[in-house]
């Protein structure tokens, strides 16, 4: 019997997207188009509208459903914009549903960003803290999303740029998974 994905997402975007206060139509509707099952990893497809991260390549996971959902919501993207997906290839698909022109970036070094100034930039997973790499690629105007986490639980960020500098807003928590090139580095404690 296959699966019902569209099934699937529609029950996504009703029980984890809209009841999480994702109320940006653009975004429920792109939610609704974007195939997750195609971007989870072999044999994952079954659980890529779960409630949960999904690992789509060794150290790569899709951000559970919800909180992509509302990450994507504060960077509040438009048609145009130009954006930066790093480790993030659910929220690229949805990105370009919308009509950003979108960049991916899913090699070894995600510190190594394409070009500069960009409206958008978003990272499906951790970080210890968001890398100045990401933060000196946004354009002025630009907005980061990341979760930053040194523990069990981080929270999901947001940095804006403006022509005097980048100012961040923490805006809920999140326990996507970390991406282990920016794993905090561990301290000396007696």
């Amino acid at each position: 019997m296959a699966a019902d994905f569209a099934a699937a997402r529609e029950n996504m975007v009703e029980s984890q997207i809209r009841t999480a206060d994702v109320t940006d139509l653009t975004l429920q509707d792109a939610l609704r188009i974007v195939p997750r099952e195609t971007l989870a990893g072999p044999g994952k497809a079954h659980a890529a509208y779960a409630d949960t991260e999904v690992e789509y390549a060794p150290g790569r996971w899709l951000m559970r459903p919800r909180d992509v959902a509302k990450l994507l919501q504060a960077l509040a993207p438009r048609r145009g914009d130009r954006a930066l997906a790093i480790a993030a290839p659910y929220a690229a698909a949805v990105l370009e549903q919308i009509g950003l022109s979108v960049d991916r970036v899913d090699g070894e070094d995600l510190s190594v960003v394409p070009g500069a100034d960009y409206d958008v930039i978003i990272s499906e997973g951790s970080v210890a803290a968001a890398p100045g790499s990401w933060l000196q690629a946004l354009a002025v105007h630009g907005r980061l999303g990341v979760v930053e986490r040194s523990g069990p639980v981080g929270r999901a960020m947001i940095y804006v740029r403006s022509s005097e500098g980048v100012g961040g807003r923490s805006l809920f928590d999140s326990s996507a998974p970390m991406l282990p090139q920016f794993t905090p580095k561990p301290a000396f404690a007696f």
